[in-house]
C-alpha cells in the first residue's frame, strides 16, 4: 500500500479513536474528561520510574505519522524528564509516534508504560506505536499490552516492518491496528525457564496460559490466537493473511474499545450524536476513501473530502466538538470540494429517525 494511503488510514484511525484531552490533577495523574463520574476509568496503575535502559531494541519519538520525514529523535533514556523533553514538541501536533525496532522485553514494557503516561501528562491524545519486532517474552508483551490498552494507542506495522511471535499480543491491545507488513505466530517457549522437569515446566506453562487467555479475552481477541501459540511449532512461523488477522481480532478497530467508546459517547454526547457519527463514517469510507474513478487518493484529498462531508451530518457538534469526526483538523486551511452526499444505508435500529439503542453489535464495520 502506498505510504500516503497508509498515513491517510492512520489519520482516519486516530480520528476514530481520539479521546478528549485529559485534564491534570495536582499530582499529574491522567483524569479523562467525562460527562458524569460513573464513566470515568479506573485509576491507572502506579508506574515504577526506577532507572532502566532499553536492552534489546531501539526507539525513536516523532510528532508526525510520516516516517519519510524521519524516524524522529532517538530515545536514549527512559527517565520521565528525558521522555517529556522528547515529546514536548508533539503538543503542537497533538500526535506522537513511537518507533520501536527490537525484541519485547521488560524494558520495552517500561517504554510502553512510560510514553503513554507522559503523553497523557502533556495532553497528546493521538498516539502511534510503530513496530518492527521478531517477538520476545510473552510476559513482557502482556505487560506492555495492558499499558497500550489503557492509553489509547494505534498500532502500526509498516510495509517495511514485521510483527512476529509475542508481538501479535500487542496488536490485540491497540485501539486501532494498521497492518501492512507481515504478522506471524508460533508456539511460545520459555527459554529462561527455571524448570528441571516436565512437571515443573508444565506448571509454568499453565500459569502463562491462564494469563494469556485472560489477556486475549479482555482485549477482544480470539482464543484461536492462544491455540496457534500452543500448536504451531516454534521453529516454524505461520504468517497470518488479512482475513485471519480480521477474524482473530488483530487488525482494524478494536471491538472492545469500540464498545467502551460508544458507551462513553452516548452518555456524554447523546444517542443522536452516535447515529450521525455512524452515518458520517459510512459515507466517509464510500466517498473519501474509494474515489469513483478508482484513483489512489492522497492525504490532503481525503482530509478535504471528510471536512466537507461532515458538515452535512451536523459536525462539529456544538455539544461535543472535541468528539466530532476529524476534530483534530479543525482550523486547518484546506480546499474543500463541493460534495454531493450519496445515499447511505440507515444504521440498524434507526427507523424513521428514532434514536438507536447503544449496541456495539449494530455498529457499522
Amino acid at each position: 500500500m502506498p505510504v500516503r494511503s497508509l498515513i491517510a488510514l492512520l489519520c482516519l484511525s486516530l480520528a476514530a479513536c481520539a479521546r478528549e484531552a485529559p485534564t491534570q490533577t495536582n499530582a499529574g495523574a491522567e483524569q479523562p474528561v467525562t460527562a458524569a463520574p460513573e464513566v470515568q476509568r479506573a485509576p491507572q496503575p502506579v508506574i515504577d520510574w526506577s532507572p532502566v535502559r532499553l536492552e534489546a531494541g531501539d526507539a525513536w519519538i516523532a510528532c508526525s505519522a510520516d516516517y519519510h520525514a524521519g524516524e524522529g529523535r532517538p530515545v536514549l533514556s527512559l527517565a520521565y524528564t528525558d521522555l517529556r523533553k522528547l515529546m514536548q514538541d508533539c503538543r503542537a501536533t497533538g500526535l506522537v509516534r513511537v518507533r520501536y525496532v527490537g525484541k519485547l522485553t521488560a524494558s520495552f514494557a517500561a517504554l510502553a508504560e512510560r510514553t503513554g503516561d507522559v503523553a497523557g501528562d502533556l495532553g497528546i491524545g493521538k498516539r502511534i506505536l510503530d513496530l518492527d519486532s521478531v517477538g520476545g517474552h510473552v510476559e513482557a508483551a502482556i505487560r506492555a499490552g495492558d499499558a497500550i490498552g489503557e492509553n489509547d494507542w494505534t498500532i502500526w506495522v509498516r510495509g517495511d516492518s514485521h510483527c512476529y511471535s509475542a508481538c501479535v499480543l500487542l496488536l490485540a491491545a491497540g485501539d486501532m491496528r494498521v497492518v501492512a507488513g507481515p504478522v506471524g505466530i508460533h508456539r511460545m517457549i520459555r527459554v529462561r525457564s527455571a524448570a528441571t522437569s516436565r512437571k515443573e515446566l508444565g506448571a509454568e506453562l499453565r500459569q502463562v496460559s491462564e494469563d494469556l487467555r485472560n489477556y486475549l479475552e479482555r482485549n477482544g481477541a480470539s482464543v484461536e490466537v492462544y491455540d496457534l501459540m500452543t500448536t504451531v511449532p516454534n521453529r516454524t512461523l505461520h504468517v497470518l493473511d488479512d482475513a485471519e488477522l480480521a477474524r482473530l481480532g488483530l487488525s482494524g478497530e478494536n471491538a472492545v474499545e469500540d464498545d467502551l467508546d460508544r458507551i462513553r459517547l452516548a452518555r456524554q454526547c447523546g444517542p443522536d450524536f452516535l447515529r450521525r457519527r455512524d452515518l458520517f463514517r459510512r459515507a466517509y469510507e464510500v466517498q473519501c476513501l474509494r474515489p469513483a474513478d478508482g484513483s489512489e487518493p492522497d492525504v490532503d484529498a481525503i482530509n478535504a473530502c471528510g471536512l466537507g462531508l461532515r458538515e452535512r451530518f451536523g459536525f462539529p457538534d456544538p455539544r461535543c466538538p472535541e468528539a466530532s469526526p476529524m476534530a483534530e483538523l479543525d482550523g486547518a486551511v484546506l480546499e474543500i470540494p463541493d460534495l454531493a452526499v450519496e445515499p447511505v444505508d440507515a444504521v440498524p435500529g434507526d427507523a424513521a429517525g428514532a434514536e438507536p439503542a447503544v449496541d456495539a453489535s449494530q455498529a457499522p464495520r
